[in-house]
């Protein structure tokens, strides 16, 4: 019995409740009663997964169906890796305590390029063959889902099957197809081919890819019928998707530990650089009475005082307001506080402050992106100066003293002016409090954190190559000498060898996986976290195996290359992001899609315009 051997090491592992269950909230089923087994694989650590809201949600969402038992696994960290092997203990499901390898799928998510190996470690102490070739009937169906698989070369050979777009119907109905299938007792063949009918379920195996002498794709050419472009499941009426209303409570401390309620789908900005943007287009916003009640529900439900509104800009809600105002009565009277974490610059305004604050405060975080305006416009970020200034005073006359800001390095089009305007922004914000006669007590604290930009498929800088190394450790060396005077400012930025590891995964094609199979092997795992990854490992992996990642990171795409996902639709046409990479060289700007329509795609997935735009 797993549990009596999990008796024996708990309390030699940091964290033991990672591993127990039996959580506030968790379902428990009879397994005699149910059609599907599903395993939801999260590639981190159980306080990392618990904070994710699309586990919670397609827990509740499978979860509901009498026929499908969804239970959750997570990666256990490196010392419980090591007693497991010790002991001969299977990975197991946290509800039931079931090896994964008993179970009717497996289903992972995708959030990030460097949790790829952590998805190998999991299989394999599972005790499952890590390549889809390798696994017979016996078997579990391995499956995989999240952003990460708009580009799902670099691990296809993983999976035997990958969900693209939005998996709240998709997976349900996904499940409710194998399970048809296995009580016919199609082979495996036979059922991937069935699931291959289903719109937003890719099969890896069922395309074939040729290269040139250059090492570019020529041609993708599908197998078995399988469609080609691949599109995405789409929810189209979201406003009146149920919202999550209950949800697993950690026992120990998730990330980020408070009830979550998603208030819209998609952006309407356009940011050059952002995946998120544009793989989750068209906008849709759920309805403020759903939104209320399913937020208010939820906090009954798990004791949470604290619920926040979640989206890409949560801000850009048309009843934002209406829907605070709403939330207000049952909020304070209950000691709940509302948290807006996607708040943009330009539509920041004291009444939102006056109604996030009643209970209590939380940080405020903004991302003005760039450091100079015609870099912000280069990006199609769409703030000003003058909308920087006023978000600050609004800040600091609501009682703040520490405003952290986000940046990037690297973007297409930065010179070193751009660089030391990061530093230069955040002088003026500490101006600008000094400059307050009413200013907050306290001392002002300005925080920068800078991330390397990484370019992403789906956006129109997916053609641009990544800056290389010796330029970005220049660049970040710079804006530490830029910032060295002053105490007040704090600085922190993000590795650049997991910057160009992260690059070399998200441009990435399927000759990729033995790359990844080899440094897993080789040790590598929990390459996202700075204590466990290991850079000349992977060095010496992608030499062992002859792929040079500078092919994939760094060189500029041309327009007519067959990228590895130009196969599988996500709604945005590479005809529209190639033209806007095209505005973004001329630093033109282009506005919110609900003032133009530019075009993309996206509407023709809704079968509908996404906005009225005679409405003005």
């Amino acid at each position: 019995m797993i549990d009596n051997k999990l008796k024996s090491i708990l309390l030699s592992v940091q964290k033991p409740a990672r591993y127990t269950g039996g959580e506030p909230g968790c379902i428990i089923k009879n397994p005699d009663e149910v059609k599907v087994r599903f395993a939801f694989c999260f590639p981190d650590t159980y306080e990392v997964g618990m904070s994710h809201l699309g586990m919670k949600v397609l827990y509740e969402t499978l979860n509901s169906q009498p026929d499908i038992w969804c239970e959750r696994c997570f990666t256990p960290w490196l010392d419980m890796m090591q007693k497991m092997r010790e002991h001969n203990i299977p990975l197991y499901t946290l509800e039931s305590k079931t090896p994964l390898g008993e179970m009717d799928i497996i289903g992972f998510t995708l959030q990030y390029e460097l949790s790829y190996t952590n998805v190998l470690a999991m299989l394999d102490l599972a005790g499952i063959p890590l390549m889809a070739k390798d696994r017979d009937e016996s078997y579990p169906l391995i499956i995989a889902g999240g952003p990460c698989t708009c580009n799902a070369e670099p691990m296809a050979d993983f999976f035997d099957v990958m969900v693209l777009g939005e998996g709240e119907v998709a997976d349900t109905i996904l499940c409710n197809v194998y399970a048809d299938c296995k009580s016919k007792g199609l082979s495996k063949l036979e059922t991937l081919k069935e699931l291959s009918k289903l719109e937003g379920v890719y099969v890896p195996s069922f395309y074939e890819f040729e290269y040139g002498s250059d090492g570019i794709i020529t041609e993708v050419r599908p197998l078995y019928n399988a469609p080609i472009p691949c599109n995405k499941a789409i929810i189209k009426d979201f406003a009146h998707l149920p919202a999550l209303e209950n949800t697993v409570v950690p026992v120990i401390g998730a990330v980020h530990d408070r009830a979550m309620v998603e208030v819209l789908r998609g952006c309407i900005r356009g940011c050059r650089f952002c995946q998120a943007g544009f793989i989750y287009r068209p906008f849709r916003e759920r309805d403020i009475d759903l939104i209320n009640s399913s937020a208010r529900q939820l906090c009954k439900n798990t004791g949470y005082e604290e619920v926040s509104l979640t989206s890409l800009s949560t801000s850009d809600h048309p009843q934002l307001e209406e829907l605070l105002d709403k939330m207000e009565p049952w909020t304070q009277r209950e000691k709940v506080n509302i948290a807006l974490p996607s708040l943009r610059i330009d539509n920041f305004s004291e009444s939102l402050i006056e109604k996030t604050t009643k209970v209590r405060k939380s940080g405020l975080t903004f991302a003005p992106e760039a450091g100079t305006q015609r870099l912000r416009d280069i990006i199609n970020k769409n703030v000003t100066e003058e909308e920087i200034e006023k978000t600050a005073k609004l800040a600091f006359a609501g009682g703040y003293s520490h405003v952290k800001l986000y940046f990037m390095m690297g973007l297409p089009g930065e010179t070193m002016e751009d660089i030391k305007g990061i530093a230069d922004t955040a002088q003026k914000i500490i101006d600008i409090y000094y400059s307050m006669p009413n200013r907050p007590k306290g001392k002002v604290e300005v925080s920068i954190s800078v991330a390397s930009f990484v370019p992403k498929p789906f956006t129109p800088f997916q053609f641009f190559g990544q800056n290389d190394l010796e330029l970005i450790k220049k660049k970040q060396d710079y804006l530490l000498e830029c910032c060295k005077s002053n105490k007040k400012i704090k600085v922190s930025y993000s590795d650049a060898n997991t910057s160009l590891l992260e690059a070399v995964f998200a441009r990435g094609d399927r000759r990729l996986a033995k790359v990844i199979a080899h440094a897993y092997k080789n040790g590598a795992v929990f390459d996202g976290w700075y204590e466990s990854f290991d850079w000349q490992l992977w060095v010496q992996s992608f030499a062992d195996c002859g792929v040079d990642m500078h092919f994939y990171a760094n060189r500029f795409r041309e327009y007519d290359e067959i990228n590895p996902w130009d196969h599988i639709n996500y709604g945005v046409t590479k005809q529209f992001l190639i033209e806007d990479y095209k505005r973004s060289q001329q630093a033109i700007t282009s506005k919110p899609c609900n003032k133009q329509c530019y075009n993309c795609g996206a509407n023709k997935l809704l079968g509908r315009a996404c906005f009225e735009y005679n409405k003005g």
